[in-house]
């Protein structure tokens, strides 16, 4: 089923406030930004991930736990994967419509933080408490969560043979690769909008976009080429005079082979 209403604001703080409710059990529980970027490599991996592959080993959770599968309960389980599905239908459908330009309305646009740039709008006393060191870059966490699918699921990314294919295939993680570093050019932009303080550098925003068209790039490579097909090995046949597989006692040639 296809549900591609796109989440709204309030949306995205639900699936932040569950997060948080899992991370004060299971401290490996990652923040959203991580979970975009997830949800995007998802959509543009060779072959549908199932639940159970991918679930546990995102959000950190023990799959044994019975209630809820380390939800609270199964509602908030139910909420999570409802708004997990609809974002995910809303990416690939953002991945699978063409468009001339990433401002474009239809264009995918990854749900991201400016961090630096929101403690750059704090009161100067309180910027002083923030450690700004350990602060991620624009877009980091959303990369370091799509090079976890990869990573995770190799087998799945690895380059197509046609050898245009996998220049493409190798230039474009590489785009992604690029957004998991830190930003350690001077910052004189704002990131998400024209007034804010400057956050991040040009270079940054440049390696944004790179990133974002390279998300394009993957879908259509393994939309192109489908999924791994399975190596199919035959058995030997049997002689003509050996005893016929299906256990009827006679020979092979007057049964199954006649």
């Amino acid at each position: 089923m296809n549900t591609t209403a796109g989440l709204e604001a309030e949306d995205f703080d639900t699936l932040e406030n569950i997060l948080d409710d899992l991370r004060e059990r299971f401290e490996e529980t990652p923040q959203w930004e991580f979970c975009e970027g997830f949800l995007a490599a998802m959509v543009c991996c060779r072959r549908p991930l199932g639940e159970d592959e991918w679930l546990s080993m995102l959000l950190g959770i023990d799959p044994q736990e019975e209630e809820g599968g380390s939800f609270a309960d199964d509602a908030q389980r139910q909420q999570f994967m409802a708004l997990w599905q609809r974002r995910f239908d809303e990416i690939k459908l953002s991945l699978d419509t063409p468009v001339e330009a990433l401002d474009d309305d239809k264009a995918y646009a990854p749900e991201v933080m400016d961090v630096r740039g929101a403690i750059d709008s704090l009161p100067p006393e309180e910027r002083e408490e923030i450690d700004v060191s350990e602060i991620p870059s624009f877009a980091q966490v959303w990369a370091l969560g799509f090079m976890f699918a990869v990573e995770n699921w190799p087998e799945e990314w690895a380059a197509p043979k046609d050898k245009e294919a996998a220049k493409w295939h190798d230039l474009s993680l590489q785009a992604v690769v690029a957004l998991t570093e830190d930003d350690t050019d001077v910052p004189t932009l704002s990131a998400l909008s024209e007034d804010g303080p400057k956050s991040v550098s040009e270079n940054r925003l440049n390696a944004y976009g790179e990133a974002l068209w390279a998300v394009y790039d993957l879908r259509e490579i393994w939309r192109n080429i489908g999924p791994r097909v399975a190596q199919v090995v035959k058995g030997s046949k049997p002689g003509r005079n050996d005893a016929c597989a299906c256990g009827s006692g006679k020979k092979f040639k007057k049964c199954c082979g006649a």
